[in-house]
């Protein structure tokens, strides 16, 4: 589409931008060594990978879910939602799962099945192309909101993703340009398409993480990529701004500070992972302080607060998610919900 449309989108590239495809290019490399080493470890990182993935890419979008009923969602253990927020997250579990599959080829096929599954819980449903003109807006602290740009109207919709996802797998498979701007741009590209009514964010997020690892990139099973987006939200709407400046008059845009930001969480997410397999275990880090003082030196059974005490400074939010983390694999039960939670080691 049209960030290759002209050679000069893509080439020069900057010096910066150069200096992060080699950082990320040599801890791709390293990774492949860890594949077999610490599977416990891994199989850990990749379930901890995936609770965050839901969480944040859903937050970004102000879909939040109470931390009790998001464990029973992500373990599957319910089919009746209580609030469309819930039917969404549930909805971006089933897509992000389906993913860890092999789905093959890029496709439009893909980008609208991964639509579908999102809303699969909710009474509309997903899968579709917009059916009317929607347009992109920005919100002040005051509240009050501005457009940023009109997307591709609605006629000509299915023929620029056809044409992107087109354009984007011969890129790929040509390797003229590095592959990770080539993602960059398709990702810019999809968005400023935006071809669905809802949900264009997270589908673009979900593609993320399948071309990355589809092209050699495969640390967002064991690091959230959706989880640094969110870490970094600002900066993620800056960057998307500025380059899309200019998309729609001929593709005269300027794809490096997206693809700045992008390569940046990449490349952080990269020395997360890179840390976590030198520890042997995720001490250090907060999450790893939970893990560490729930799975050895806590009792047998404890509680939220008990773990507040042993660990000072750490967020309610970092402690469950760490102890779902732990649910998910089977290191730890709970009884109750809220104040009057109880968890056991099993």
């Amino acid at each position: 589409m049209r960030s290759f449309h002209a050679r000069t989108t893509l080439d020069p590239v900057p010096s910066d931008v150069v200096a992060l495809l080699r950082r990320v290019d040599l801890a791709a490399g390293a990774e492949a060594r860890h594949q077999d080493q610490l599977p416990e470890l891994l199989r850990s990182l990749r379930e901890e990978a995936r609770i965050q993935s839901v969480t944040a890419s859903s937050a970004i979008e102000g879909v939040i879910v109470a931390d009790a009923r998001a464990s029973t969602i992500l373990a599957g253990r319910t089919e009746r939602f209580r609030t469309r927020s819930e039917a969404e997250f549930a909805g971006y579990t089933a897509a992000l799962d389906y993913l860890q599959g092999d789905v093959g080829e890029l496709s439009v096929g893909l980008v609208l099945h991964l639509h579908r599954l999102l809303f699969s819980r909710t009474a509309d449903g997903g899968g579709v192309f917009k059916t009317e003109a929607n347009v992109v807006v920005d919100r002040d602290l005051d509240g009050v909101r501005t457009v940023r740009f009109q997307p591709a109207g609605v006629a000509e919709t299915p023929f620029m993703v056809e044409e992107l996802v087109t354009r984007a797998g011969s890129e790929l498979d040509a390797g003229e340009h590095h592959p990770l701007l080539v993602i960059a741009a398709f990702v810019l590209d999809l968005l400023c398409i935006h071809p669905f009514t809802d949900g264009n964010g997270r589908v673009a997020r979900l593609l993320t993480t399948y071309l990355l690892d589809r092209s050699g990139y495969g640390v967002g099973r064991y690091v959230s990529i959706e989880q640094l987006f969110f870490d970094a939200k600002d900066g993620y709407y800056v960057a998307l701004g500025q380059s899309t400046t200019g998309w729609f008059k001929d593709g005269r845009h300027d794809l490096w500070p997206w693809a700045r930001f992008l390569l940046t969480q990449v490349a952080g997410a990269y020395d997360r992972f890179s840390a976590r397999i030198a520890a042997g275990t995720s001490a250090g880090t907060k999450q790893g302080r939970v893990r560490d003082y729930v799975l050895l030196q806590a009792s047998a059974t404890f509680t939220i607060n008990d773990i507040r005490r042993a660990c000072p400074g750490i967020s309610d939010n970092t402690i469950r998610l760490t102890l779902n983390a732990l649910r998910a694999v089977g290191h730890v039960e709970v009884d109750g919900t809220g104040r009057n939670a109880t968890w056991h080691r099993t």
